[in-house]
């Protein structure tokens, strides 16, 4: 029996700025939305690989959430590692760095970490 991973969902406060985040921060884009009265769902994806960060937004929640500890994230290889660094701090979203491991990690709008690494990293 074998399983594919297909996407990550996390849920979002304010889908709009979220949907402007990803596009900006990860050059994600919208491949497809489903929406009703009680949510909406937009799945994107990178234009390479098969796999999709699912992004909730439901109608009925409109505040951020609360992230806990926040002991997880996602991560995303570039192949321009230092011309990321220098993008994204000038969008002032970088929220840690590790030097020595050579990543950083950027927060989008609703405060979850995303993982930035070289391409010969992952």
């Amino acid at each position: 029996m074998q399983f594919t991973m297909v996407h990550n969902n996390i849920n979002v406060a304010h889908l709009d700025e979220s949907l402007a985040f990803y596009e900006k921060a990860l050059n994600l884009k919208e491949i497809r939305r489903l929406s009703n009265a009680e949510f909406t769902i937009v799945y994107l994806g990178d234009g390479v690989g098969t796999h999709l960060l699912e992004l909730t937004e439901l109608k009925n929640h409109p505040h951020k959430y609360n992230l806990g500890e926040n002991e997880f994230h996602l991560a995303f290889v570039t192949d321009n590692f230092d011309q990321a660094l220098a993008y994204h701090k000038a969008m002032n979203c970088v929220c840690y760095e590790n030097p020595q491991m050579g990543i950083y990690f950027i927060s989008d709008p609703d405060g979850y970490w995303l993982e930035i690494l070289p391409q010969n990293e992952h």
